[in-house]
């Protein structure tokens, strides 16, 4: 048997063991990030659209014959009635907060939770699909900068419910706050000092 053969066997023991369905499993890779989740899915949210990123700058993207700033893609969903959560670790850059000004349905359309710890980067539409991997809420990670000018990135996009389920759970278990308590980093996190002060 060879090295490949043995690779698949035990990746697919693997899913086998989690009950997950690797047909519903994808590995995407760079350009392919901003075709296949920015692009494609995000903007098919119904329901809810969870992100999760380590860092949030300005991001560009196509809609129609226009490039826009993917916060316009976000306003209309919030227009829909989309649920938006964002999860983040640094505060975002001046370019994306003066865009953030652009459009006043965010203000009250977006909740948002700062977490210093929070280093993966997640989508999930609806909780049928998810994108997990390294590309950052960026131009350079998940937006349009050209081949050349792009980071280099990867991640799977899944619509396996069992699979969308842990990454899920991941980010809501940051986001309710059960890892707080026992958080060595509290001194960097001015969430949990505010959630402190309007419990006083």
């Amino acid at each position: 048997m060879g090295d490949k053969q043995e690779r698949d066997l035990k990746m697919a023991a693997k899913c086998a063991k989690f009950s997950l369905n690797m047909n519903k499993v994808q590995f995407i890779k760079d350009r392919e990030i901003y075709d296949r989740v920015i692009l494609s899915e995000v903007p098919r949210a119904e329901k809810f659209l969870w992100l999760g990123t380590s860092a949030l700058k300005d991001l560009y993207v196509r809609k129609g014959s226009r490039m826009v700033p993917f916060l316009e893609i976000i306003s209309d969903l919030v227009a829909k009635g989309v649920k938006i959560r964002l999860l983040h670790a640094q505060e975002p850059g001046p370019a994306f907060r003066k865009d953030f000004d652009k459009y006043p349905r965010l203000l009250n359309g977006i909740e948002r939770v700062l977490c210093p710890r929070v280093h993966f980067k997640s989508v999930i539409v609806d909780g049928r699909f998810a994108y997990t991997g390294s590309a950052n809420l960026t131009g350079a990670g998940m937006g349009t900068k050209s081949m050349d000018n792009r980071n280099f990135e990867n991640g799977i996009i899944t619509t396996d419910p069992v699979l969308v389920g842990h990454i899920m759970d991941q980010f809501d278990s940051i986001w309710m706050g059960t890892r707080c308590d026992g958080c060595k980093r509290k001194k960097f996190c001015a969430d949990y000092r505010l959630l402190l002060q309007t419990e006083t």
